[in-house]
Parts: C-alpha cells; sequence; structure tokens
C-alpha cells in the first residue's frame, strides 16, 4: 500500500496539483523557504500577497540579511504569528554569517537555525533539495488520520509519533518534491477541513475513514479549553500636531518587537500615565472596547484617546518611543488591532 500510495498521488499531482503558486516561479531554496515560514498555520491564499511583497522588496536572502528589522516587520504587519518574522530576519542573518548565504541542505542544519521546525526542515529539504524527508503539517495530519483512521487527537505526543512514522513510510525515495507538494495539495483542495471531496480523491479506495463512513471524525479535534479573557487600555496618545505615540514592545511576548500604542491595565490612570511621560492633558475621551482573539486567549481592548496639550522631556527612552504620523505613515512593524485604532 505504501508504494501506491505515492505512485497514486503523484499522479493525481501531475494532472491536478498546483503547479503555479508564485514560490513554483523560478523556485529556488529561498523562496522554498521564504514560503514555507509564512505557510505555517497561515493559508496559501493568505500568503501570497505577503509573500509577493517581500520577494519584490527582498530578492535575495542576502538583502533580506541586511534589511532593518522594522522594514521586515511593516512587510508582515496583517500576517499574524510575528515571531516568525522575526526568526526569519533572525535566521537569514545566520545564513548570510555561517553558510556564506546559502541555504544548508542538511536536515540537521536546517532545524538548528531560527524558526525551522521539523516538518519545515524537512519541506525545505524534500522541496528545494529533493531529499526524501516527510513533513507533518496541518494538510498531513488530516489526509494520514483520515487514509488510516487514526484515532486520538493528532497533537498528543503518542499520535504524533504515529503520524510521523506513517509520514516517512509513505515518502517515496524519487519525486520527493513533488511528493512533499502534491500531499499538501490533497490536504488543501480535497481532502479539507470541511466538506471532503473524496469522489475525487485519488486514495478513496484505499481510505479507511471513508470506508467506515467517518470522514468528517478525523483528525480529532483539540479538547476543548475555556479561553481566558484579558483587559487592556490602549492609549492613543495625539499630540497637536496630530502625531501619534507608539510603543516598541519587548522582542518576546505578544506583537514582539512590534510599535504599539501604550498599553495599562484597567486600574491604572491613563492621565496620570500621560503626564509622568508626555505632557498636560487637554481632553480625554473613551472608544468603544472590542476584542482581539489570539490563539491561547482574548484580549479585550478599551482604546482611549488623549489629545496632548504643552509636552514635557520626560519621555521614553531614546529609542523606544516614535510619532506616528497616520497621514503620512512611516513603514514600521504594527499589529493589526494597533493598525486599524491608528487609522480609524
Amino acid at each position: 500500500m505504501t508504494n501506491s500510495f505515492s505512485a497514486k498521488l503523484l499522479r493525481w499531482f501531475d494532472q491536478h496539483g498546483r503547479h503555479d503558486l508564485p514560490w513554483q516561479h523560478q523556485a529556488s531554496p529561498y523562496k522554498t523557504w521564504l514560503s514555507e515560514v509564512m505557510l505555517q498555520q497561515t493559508q496559501v491564499s493568505t500568503v501570497i500577497p505577503y509573500f509577493l511583497r517581500f520577494i519584490e522588496r527582498f530578492p535575495t536572502l542576502k538583502q533580506l540579511a541586511d534589511a532593518d528589522i522594522d522594514e521586515v516587520m511593516h512587510l508582515w504587519t496583517g500576517l499574524g504569528y510575528y515571531s516568525r518574522a522575526r526568526n526569519l530576519h533572525r535566521c537569514a542573518q545566520e545564513i548570510r554569517d555561517h553558510y556564506n548565504g546559502e541555504l544548508p541542505q542538511q536536515l540537521e542544519q536546517l532545524q538548528a537555525l531560527p524558526g525551522i521546525g521539523p516538518s519545515t526542515a524537512a519541506a525545505i529539504a524534500s522541496i528545494a533539495f529533493n531529499q526524501s524527508t516527510a513533513i507533518l503539517d496541518g494538510n498531513v495530519k488530516r489526509v494520514l488520520t483520515r487514509f488510516h483512521a487514526i484515532e486520538g487527537w493528532p497533537g498528543k505526543r503518542e499520535v504524533e509519533k504515529q503520524l510521523w512514522q506513517l509520514a516517512q513510510e509513505h515518502m517515496p525515495k524519487k519525486r520527493c518534491g513533488d511528493y512533499t507538494q502534491a500531499i499538501m495539495d490533497l490536504g488543501a483542495t480535497l481532502c479539507t477541513r470541511s466538506k471532503a471531496q473524496c469522489q475525487a480523491c485519488p486514495m478513496k479506495a484505499d481510505c479507511q475513514a471513508l470506508a467506515l463512513e467517518r470522514v468528517q471524525d478525523f483528525p480529532y479535534s483539540k479538547p476543548k479549553q475555556n479561553k481566558p479573557v484579558k483587559e487592556a487600555q490602549l492609549l492613543i496618545i495625539r499630540r497637536q500636531s496630530g502625531e501619534i505615540a507608539l510603543q516598541l514592545r519587548p522582542p518576546t511576548g505578544i506583537w514582539g518587537g512590534l510599535w504599539s500604542l501604550p498599553e495599562l491595565k484597567l486600574d491604572e490612570s491613563p492621565e496620570d500615565f500621560v503626564q509622568s511621560h508626555f505632557g498636560e492633558v487637554l481632553a480625554q475621551q473613551k472608544r468603544d472596547k472590542f476584542k482581539h482573539v489570539f490563539s491561547h486567549y482574548s484580549l479585550l481592548i478599551h482604546p482611549v484617546e488623549i489629545q496632548l496639550g504643552r509636552e514635557h522631556g520626560k519621555i521614553m527612552e531614546q529609542g523606544q518611543l516614535l510619532w506616528y504620523n497616520p497621514h503620512f505613515p512611516q513603514e514600521v512593524g504594527l499589529a493589526a488591532p494597533v493598525k486599524s485604532l491608528l487609522h480609524l
């Protein structure tokens, strides 16, 4: 069955697979790496415009490595999971400094680079260097759990270990890059999370979930947990010229390395904060609160607009404060809810 699995999948891919994605045009290890990082937990349709902007701005890995981090974060704004962008920049610099600007071909070396986990490393090795290295992203997990009717949530260690073993068993020794793209395409186009198109699937004759009439039962969902809700104030501090104060967030944590509106706890006084760090408060107005959802919790944001009067010199540390002009915006990384508040 193992050999027939890859053979059937490759025949389907030759006729129905995706062959016209932007990173497949004049393909290179650099484009493969960039696209695989962007595709982590993000759909192809969302990634494409970001990828095109990145390649236009940074046609080579060295240009990405030499770029200012603010420029990288600016181009990533809206794509989410911002640690990927920080790791992408660090990874480019390590490749420039230690591998003469060329991605290493060894799986162990790839995995040791920032932001490249086991599945991403395997995807780069197979697609860019035609190595027989199996991947296990969300699409592949869905295909394999259905084909083999694997019980249990794929995030559990024992289930994931079983899936890795199956993924490697099905991985052919030839056309490795095509096979990797094929199994991802199958999961993205036919073996989808809902409304799977089983009758068009090349694997339907041997799919155990289909035989059991339980396709929608696989893969098992993650056990539900109540997502906590946190609350915070975001201060829109506007000086008389119309510019808005932005604060550089720490490199780790939510919106790490991005420019954001100053944040306070609910029991902290915006007026006291502004008077302490900026100057006189002329006017203060609360805006409608709204919720922003992260993977592990939700943040209920309470925006407070403050008109600044006479300023004093007791501002934040040099390099930690930016006066942002919404009419002539600087190219800096902004979290999506901050960007929307700046341009209301």
